[in-house]
């Protein structure tokens, strides 16, 4: 089975102004976990994906356009782009701008620059020539030999055959379409025609692989079919041209839809993805993104765009890329190998993807409706009857002779009570050979969940807690986990999240945030929370003994007040003096809001959420970020004791994030004016220190200059004066 997992917004992408959509991309490149993006118009934009955010962007002048994706030189580091045909750009990921980068006027337009690995990138021209970039920069101006005149280029791909690069690009005149395969080391170039079989739609897409030295090539027509050419890499040098003949991979839509706009990614051998608009012959117009399998040609997975779609989708490092909207998507996917099971529905997710290694017993399959995949394990004889296969398996569960699987562990989770469960998990955990562990957790702990959200008063706590306790585990392989401690108010389940998942979305951080800080410390007080990380700058008693003072009685009078009416001044000032040491919350939910404070975050994603928290959180969450920030500058190294503390600078930047969200709503809060005061004095005393500091700093630099490194002999007394 393949399916589209979960998905992330990468960018938004340049409009036309209006609610129209945008035009699309020129290209997407990848450079490792970074892409390079290219609009239409001026811009480029280096992304990193696994943090969604921009790592560099440069234009071209006003009134210059792009007119080649820019690519990322794998020898040199370098970018390369052109501009208005002829202009090759390259520059470093430091510069700012593109004005002052090096610039080559080339003798002919280009079509394509391709990034070869551990090779420079090779230059592809409109008219049908290749040359690597090195050999252009040594003389930018040189002849370009034009390989065909009336044939304009469709797609091109570049390949590495034996670490000699090629590439392969098509070509389109009137109806005919004609394959190019050119060898760059040494140069050979060889035609041939693709074979229109009949087909009398639009092309509208091409992708292609290379296995075997052969190329596979895929097209896209506007009627749903995908067809499969082959090209061989290994040819003859005659000039005679070669029909190259298509067969039908798979039909994507029924007789009768019409695409549009569509294009076409693969995402291995077996499966493709297409994003695109389809008409069907009813007038009703669908745009879509599905995952298909070619090797059964079964549809496995699929997702509609609501906000349209330019139709343009990629896939680099396991992940898929399309626009939806102005948006660009990135969507995970997981492909396991095809089988026949899968294709027919007939079989689970298994922990591995190595199905060869395992062996189905189709037999118990056909019975009880029961996958049991075991490693190196044989299927009985057709001439076994039922009796004796449910007897052996009757058998081997009363003495445990076999390993639990993972497969009748998910069916124990399925059906079974909590007690059976506790007992059956720790069985299988204790196993001593388990593969793929991290992956079979996952897939125990989305079976948890699954059967929490079918049964509301199911709630396996302590199998959670045990299961998120394995190393190694991510919110991307059980995403459900949190939003059920969530529901249940679990918070040291969501505590143990935020310190194991690297990567949480930033609305989950804040949803475990408004549940911490709405929460009372004498709830918080009856739950196994340990509070040893933070005793070491929260002073338990003092703040107990100062949450009594300031409890009010009967009649609305405190007592001590009550008792001490003539010295009510001294007692406030007491008490102030008190509350400067004093934590606003109790160490039970000192420990929560540490977890979300170290917790990793982009601050472009984090702000938006940050605004759901109401008046009453964001003064006792910043009161707390004072607390923190008043310890951490009484120590010497501006770090707190214990483990799983924030540091100062973590400190500083919720803080600032928070003012960022609410800053109207501090303002004008009356509550808030106590406590923007004191924050102000505190950074103005800070600001004053370090410009002292910077004072001295300079002080001991001019002295190091004027230093005289004369012979003073053996023994000699200086004395410096600092005017």
């Amino acid at each position: 089975m393949a399916a589209f997992c979960e998905e992330f917004t990468l960018c938004t992408l340049a409009g036309t102004g209006g609610s129209a959509l945008p035009q699309g991309l020129l290209g997407l490149e990848p450079d490792r976990d970074r892409v390079l993006l290219t609009d239409r118009s001026r811009t480029v934009t280096l992304y990193e994906v696994s943090d969604q955010k921009p790592l560099g962007c440069w234009s071209v002048k006003q009134g210059q356009s792009i007119t080649c994706p820019a690519v990322c030189n794998s020898e040199t580091g370098e970018f390369v782009l052109v501009h208005d045909d002829k202009i090759l750009q390259i520059w470093k990921e430091d510069d700012t701008n593109l004005d002052k980068v090096f610039k080559a006027t080339l003798s002919a337009d280009v079509y394509r620059i391709h990034s070869v690995p551990n090779a420079e990138p090779l230059v592809l021209f409109r008219n049908g020539a290749v040359k690597s970039l090195d050999v252009l920069l040594a003389s930018p101006q040189q002849d370009i030999k034009s390989v065909f005149s009336n044939e304009v280029i469709r797609w091109s791909e570049a390949f590495v055959e034996v670490e000699k690069p090629v590439v392969v690009f098509i070509t389109e005149e009137d109806v005919n379409c004609f394959i190019y395969v050119q060898h760059c080391n040494p140069y050979m170039l060889h035609k041939f025609k693709l074979d229109q079989g009949g087909e009398s739609s639009t092309l509208l897409s091409f992708a292609a692989y290379l296995t075997d030295k052969t190329v596979t090539l895929l097209c896209l027509y506007s009627s749903g079919c995908v067809y499969k050419v082959l090209i061989p890499l290994l040819q003859s040098d005659s000039e005679e041209q070669h029909i190259l003949p298509k067969s039908l991979l798979t039909r994507l839509e029924e007789s009768g839809t019409i695409l549009k706009h569509a294009s076409i990614a693969i995402l291995d051998k077996d499966h493709i993805a297409v994003a695109g608009c389809s008409n069907s012959p009813e007038g009703n117009t669908k745009e879509w993104v599905s995952l298909w399998n070619t090797k059964f040609q079964t549809l496995q997975d699929s997702k509609e765009l609501p906000l349209g779609s330019t139709g343009q989708c990629w896939c680099y490092g396991g992940r898929f890329f399309v626009t939806h909207g102005k948006e660009l998507k990135v969507i995970l996917y997981k492909c396991e190998t095809s089988s026949l099971a899968a294709a027919l529905g007939k079989i689970k997710s298994t922990p591995t993807s190595e199905t060869k290694s395992l062996s189905v017993n189709w037999n118990m399959l056909q019975e009880d409706g029961l996958l049991c995949v075991q490693p190196d394990q044989t299927v009985p004889a057709k001439s076994e009857s039922k009796r004796l296969l449910r007897s052996r398996r009757t058998t081997g569960a009363k003495t445990q002779l076999e390993p639990l699987t993972l497969e009748q562990l998910l069916l124990i989770i399925k059906n079974s009570s909590l007690n059976v469960i506790e007992e059956k998990l720790m069985n299988f955990l204790s196993s001593a050979q388990i593969p793929n562990f991290q992956v079979c957790v996952g897939n125990i702990i989305l079976a948890l969940v699954n059967r929490c959200e079918a049964e509301p008063a199911f709630y396996p706590s302590n199998c959670l807690m045990q299961l998120t306790q394995m190393h190694g585990l991510s919110y991307s392989m059980c995403p459900g986990l949190m939003t059920i401690a969530l529901e249940k108010t679990d918070v040291c389940l969501l505590q143990l999240c935020l310190q194991q998942f690297p990567d949480i979305p930033e609305a989950v951080t804040c949803a475990c945030l408004r549940t911490f800080l709405s929460l009372s410390d004498d709830s918080l007080e009856e739950m196994n929370i340990n509070v040893d990380s933070v005793a070491g700058y929260i002073d338990t008693a003092c703040n107990r003994k100062i949450k009594n003072q300031s409890e009010v009685v009967q009649n609305g009078f405190s007592f001590e007040l009550e008792e001490n009416s003539c010295d009510a001044q001294l007692t406030q000032k007491s008490h102030a003096m008190d509350r400067s040491k004093f934590c606003p919350v109790g160490p039970q939910k000192a420990i929560l809001l540490n977890a979300i404070l170290c917790s990793a975050y982009s601050d472009t994603f984090l702000l938006p959420h940050l605004k759901d928290l109401s008046a009453e959180q964001v003064i006792l969450f910043l009161q707390y970020l004072q607390f923190l920030y008043m310890k951490c500058s009484e120590q010497a190294t501006t770090n707190l004791p214990g483990i799983f503390c924030p540091t100062i600078n973590q400190i500083m930047d919720w803080m600032c994030l928070v003012l960022d969200a609410h800053f109207t709503v501090v303002v004008m809060l009356p509550e808030a004016k106590g406590l923007l005061s004191s924050l102000h004095k505190f950074v103005r005393a800070q600001v004053h220190f370090y410009s002292e500091l910077n004072k001295i700093e300079g002080s001991l630099k001019e002295l190091q200059r004027i230093n005289n490194p004369k012979d003073v002999g053996l023994y000699s007394i200086e004395v410096l004066k600092l005017v």
